[in-house]
This record gives structure tokens, C-alpha cells and sequence, in this order.
């Protein structure tokens, strides 16, 4: 297939969304302006049943790619994910069974198919399960793979090293995560992998590997992750309940964009949508001169995405529906039913099989932080029994909302 050399392209590719590249980005302008055809892989545990606007932005330099005319390839890791990625940690994570990860996974083809073209007839991209190789791998060669690399080389990492400090322990089995997820570059034998800075550790590694197997080099993407410049916190974390999955419904997706920060909104158009970057850099210029307000480049932000995952239909709904329930302070227009039979429920499997949580801990968090309603009534006790009534209305903030019949 022949590859698109475009100055224009390669620049973009190479920049939008872009924190870093190893070993430099000028060595891989040179790869990809010689017309070498790459191999080039994000991986992604499914330790949640979607993926949200943060692995969006790594399918999109995905996509980049693909479009130049490189293979591509999304890794799902449904071997690891029953590991844990010890990444940002000071504790270790649960360990998932087999059939949580397989019921995670279910849907990410579909979700990451709104990006990524997996049909067409020529370059289509391809999806790949880390299982294929690990569940074949003796213990021997498990044995024989740690022997490629030190002690020294993996107990350096910055989280390890905060453990030791607190007096925490490590687990052997965290302590070999990293030498796994190097392993899939191997196993793929991919010339470019792309993951966010807190995986930079486990592609190095990998990037190790590779030479120690392959005797080859591998370019790693880096792509920086979006925080709330109030909080510190990340924009997209799983488990703190703080993400806009590309499942979403509409109403959904918007009326999160909505709430994200002023500061944050340029670089959401980079990493979220393909709006020009000469556009991109008109609005920056109309908010920073006081031109545009931040609150129209948000809707405009919110239409965008949610026409990317749906169409412009939906967006423009969504935005209707925001405006009746925050504007005018009323109840959406269509309001989730749902038919249960037993009359007495504790609110933390009420709010489960309601479908408004994904986790009890998840609604334990909720009703702390008081964003549980109940008819009208804020609930403050995770261990609450609520009795049922007919057209009972429940309420996680402005969007999740269900009537019981």
C-alpha cells in the first residue's frame, strides 16, 4: 500500500495532542517521510465496560496513522487487565476474573469503530487480544522473558519508589506488569506505540525488549493527560468516577462537556475533535481577547463531540434537552422507566439495578457527595431502605434520572 508522505499531515500527526516522542520526534519525521510503511499500536485494559474521551485521543493519532496508510492496531489487554496496571498507585489494584474483563470488553470494537475504520477494504484496522500469546506462554519462557531484565531496571519507577517510602508493600505480580505490557510490543512487533504519560514506564520497557528480541527500535507517543488546572486532578479517571465515555448517551456527553473548566476548553478541541488547528487557534484567540464566551465555545465544544460518536441531530437535541433541564429547571423530556417488584430496596441496589451506578461504590461516593435524590429529597445514608412507590423519581444529578412503575 503506498504511504502518504504529506509534510502537511506528517506536521500534525506529529504535533496535535503530542507531548513527547522517543527517541525524538525528528528521528520518527524522518521515518515517515521515507515512506516506510509502520506498525503502530495503543493498548487498553478493559478494567471498564467503555472507553472514554482520553483513549479517544489515542485512537485518534491512531487514526492519523491509518489514514497515512500505516497498520494500526488497538490492543486490548485482557490478559493484564486480570493482572492490574500498578500505574499511579499506592495501593494495588483488584484483580479482575476472566469473565469481568470479557464482559468489559464486549462493546470496545463498536466504541472505538466511531474513530477507527475496521471495514475498509484496504488498510482496515485490527483489534488484538494479548491473550493470543500469554495464555500459550510456559512457564519457562515467563521465566526466561524476566531474565531479560534487572531488578534495578523496574524498582526505579516513580510509583514503586513513593510505595517504599509510605513503608507500602509491592506484589510480585505489580512488579512484573510492566515487563508484560513491554512483552505486547514484541509480540505484535510494532515499529510505534502510543499511550499516555503515565505508560511512558511500561512502553520504555517494551522499547527495551524490543531491541533485546528484535534488535530493533521503537518510536513511543506520548500523549499528555488532560487535568483541571483547579484540582490537579485528571479530566478522565475510571476510578474516581470522573469520565465521558464514548457510550454515553447525548444528553449525557454534553451535559458533562458543560460542566468542564474555561481553562481546559482549547486543549479539549485539540485532543477531542479534528476542528483544524487553524480554527482551534481563532477560538483560543476570541477567548483570550474576551471575543468569545467561554460558554459558547463550551456548547460549540459539546455539539462537536457529540456529533463525532452520533450525528448532528442527536447534538443538536442534546443541546435542546440541556437547556429545558438547566435553563428552565425542569425534568428531561424523556425520563427512564423502570418496573420492580419487590416494594422494600436498599438505595445502593436500587440505584444498581436502576442502571444509574456502575458499582456500589460508586453509589456510596454519590450519595457522600449528596448528588443523590430521591422525590426531590437528597439522600445521606448509603445503607438507607427506600420503600416503593408508584412514580417514584430517582436522581443522580440533572442527567441520570429514572421513574419507577
Amino acid at each position: 500500500m503506498k504511504i502518504d508522505t504529506s509534510a502537511k499531515k506528517i506536521k500534525e500527526l506529529l504535533n496535535r495532542s503530542i507531548e513527547k516522542v522517543y527517541p525524538s520526534k525528528e528521528k520518527l519525521k524522518q521515518v515517515l517521510m521515507s515512506g516506510k510503511r509502520l506498525r503502530v499500536y495503543f493498548g487498553v485494559d478493559p478494567t471498564a465496560p467503555f472507553l472514554h474521551l482520553d483513549h479517544a485521543t489515542n485512537l485518534l493519532i491512531l487514526k492519523r496513522f491509518q489514514e497515512l496508510g500505516h497498520e494500526v492496531i488497538l490492543l486490548v489487554g485482557d490478559f493484564t487487565a486480570r493482572i492490574g496496571d500498578p500505574s499511579g498507585k499506592v495501593s494495588p489494584r483488584r484483580q479482575l476474573l476472566k469473565k469481568e474483563v470479557i464482559k468489559n470488553y464486549k462493546d470496545y470494537k463498536k466504541q472505538s469503530a466511531k474513530i477507527l475504520d475496521f471495514n475498509r477494504k484496504e488498510n482496515p484496522a485490527k483489534i488484538v487480544f494479548n491473550s493470543e500469546w500469554f495464555e500459550k506462554m510456559k512457564v519457562e519462557e515467563l521465566i526466561g522473558l524476566m531474565s531479560k531484565l534487572t531488578v534495578g531496571r523496574i524498582i526505579v519507577r516513580d510509583m514503586f519508589q513513593e510505595r517504599i517510602k509510605k513503608g507500602k508493600e509491592i506484589y510480585l505480580h505489580e512488579f512484573l506488569y510492566p515487563l508484560l505490557q513491554g512483552y505486547d510490543s514484541v509480540a505484535l512487533n510494532v515499529d510505534v506505540e502510543i499511550g499516555g504519560t503515565d505508560q511512558t514506564f511500561n512502553m520504555l520497557i517494551g522499547r527495551d525488549l524490543l531491541k533485546i528480541f528484535k534488535g530493533k527500535e521503537k518510536f513511543i507517543i506520548t500523549k499528555k493527560l488532560l487535568e483541571d488546572p483547579k484540582t490537579g486532578k485528571f479530566l478522565m479517571s475510571k476510578s474516581e468516577g470522573r469520565y465521558i465515555a464514548l457510550n454515553d448517551s447525548p444528553f449525557e456527553m454534553y451535559g458533562k462537556i458543560m460542566k468542564l473548566p474555561d481553562e481546559v476548553l482549547v486543549t479539549c478541541f485539540q485532543h477531542w475533535t479534528e476542528i483544524k488547528m487553524s480554527e482551534i487557534a481563532k477560538i483560543e484567540k476570541g477567548l483570550n481577547l474576551g471575543e468569545l464566551n467561554p460558554k459558547k465555545a463550551k456548547q460549540r465544544l459539546a455539539r462537536e463531540v457529540v456529533t463525532m460518536y452520533y450525528n448532528k441531530r442527536s447534538a443538536m437535541e442534546a443541546e435542546k434537552e440541556f437547556n429545558r433541564v438547566f435553563k428552565e429547571k425542569k425534568l428531561p423530556s424523556k425520563i427512564k422507566k423502570l418496573r420492580v417488584k419487590e416494594k422494600n430496596w436498599n438505595i445502593l441496589e436500587l440505584l444498581k439495578e436502576a442502571s444509574l451506578i456502575k458499582s456500589k461504590s460508586e453509589g456510596k461516593r454519590l450519595i457522600r457527595q449528596k448528588g443523590v435524590k430521591i422525590e426531590g429529597k437528597v439522600q445521606k445514608d448509603w445503607r438507607e431502605k427506600i420503600k416503593i412507590k408508584k412514580g417514584m423519581i430517582i436522581q443522580i444529578g440533572k442527567r441520570r434520572i429514572v421513574k419507577l412503575v
